[in-house]
């Protein structure tokens, strides 16, 4: 698409929970086209955003980390935008509590029937969660905040796998996913109001990247253990130890006392997998850390996490996250220069 006849104004939400370093990045990427278009032709003359930290109130915020950011302006002072972000925030012990912020959640909705696009960055989309407009319509969050935030709005679609959801009868409502995802949306939205050539030219300029291979290599499973089924949580804590030995399920059974098509229901829906699934998914964590911190050969790995057909155990992995053990080695191995001397 080409550059617009006029900057977009870009409203960045400030609030106590935000986290420091999204927001900053997503000014300062969003606001550098003024320094990096002195040096790039590819880039427009004119900066194509103005970006506007706004809070509840006009002042300084004290973010998550406590350190504080300056709001020109609040909201209720901005009687027009285009685009409203809210960074990535910082949830609590007790989750995401509603209400807090009125002011903002009324004036996004305000804005969004005026033609603003509404996005998150990460969990940002707790706040916009509120407006109501998100009901319905798929969006993504980090998965580690997956279920808060599906507690929070049953109406919700959610996708925690997906680096980028755009959703909405006009594309107006885009949400990122896991906390450095803010790249691609800034990326995306470049793309969309300058073009694909000066996105690109701002991500090799900042390094920043497109998360091409989305979330599912990232994401570290960690299986339910809230259930309050006891029987099952013992079978969890003994296969946490012992995932590797052949025949893994058929033991599990054997140690709860249950019959195999009971046990097999009641650790279903208690942990949303089936015993296999859940073995697998432990299998492939373990390999995952294997393949990081280690040169050992895929099929050593696939041996030691309990499997004897490399075959399978590659077909497995990619399955589960999307990558070959190979590539997935080649994008998360801890360098030598980084690795403990002890």
């Amino acid at each position: 698409m080409s550059a617009t006849t006029r900057p977009l104004h870009v409203s960045l939400v400030a609030i106590p929970d935000a986290v420091i370093s999204t927001l900053s990045g997503i000014y300062d990427v969003l606001g550098a086209f003024r320094m990096l278009g002195r040096a790039e032709p590819t880039l427009p003359e004119e900066p194509p955003f103005t970006v506007e930290i706004v809070a509840a109130e006009r002042g300084s915020v004290a973010l998550a980390s406590g350190l504080p950011v300056e709001a020109r302006r609040a909201v209720l002072e901005v009687a027009a935008t285009d685009i409203i972000i809210v960074p990535s925030v910082l949830l609590g012990p007790d989750g995401w509590t509603p209400g807090r912020y009125p002011e903002i959640v009324d004036w996004a909705r305000r804005m969004h029937a005026e033609g603003a696009l509404l996005c998150s960055a990460c969990s940002g989309v707790f706040l916009l969660a509120e407006t109501g407009l998100f009901d319905g319509q798929e969006t993504t969050v980090h998965w580690a905040y997956a279920d808060p935030f599906s507690r929070a709005f049953p109406r919700v679609p959610l996708r925690p796998d997906r680096v980028l959801v755009i959703s909405g009868a006009r594309e107006e409502l885009i949400t990122s996913g896991a906390s450095m995802t803010w790249h691609d949306l800034v990326l995306y939205l470049i793309a969309r109001y300058v073009g694909a050539t000066a996105a690109q030219t701002v991500a090799r300029s900042f390094a920043l990247q497109w998360h091409h291979d989305g979330l599912a290599p990232y994401i570290v499973f960690q299986g339910r253990t809230d259930h309050g089924d006891a029987v099952i949580a013992d079978t969890q804590s003994w296969l946490a130890a012992h995932f590797s030995v052949a025949s893994p399920v058929e033991e599990m059974v054997r140690r709860s006392g249950l019959a195999e098509r009971t046990f097999k229901r009641r650790f279903t829906e208690a942990t949303g997998f089936a015993p296999i699934d859940y073995v697998q998914r432990l299998r492939i964590e373990d390999a995952k850390r294997r393949l990081e911190r280690t040169d050992a050969p895929a099929d050593e790995i696939s041996w030691k996490v309990g499997y004897e057909d490399a075959a399978f155990f590659r077909r497995l992995f990619k399955r589960v996250t999307g990558m070959t053990p190979g590539a997935y080695r080649r994008r998360f191995q801890v360098p030598v220069f980084a690795r403990s001397k002890k």
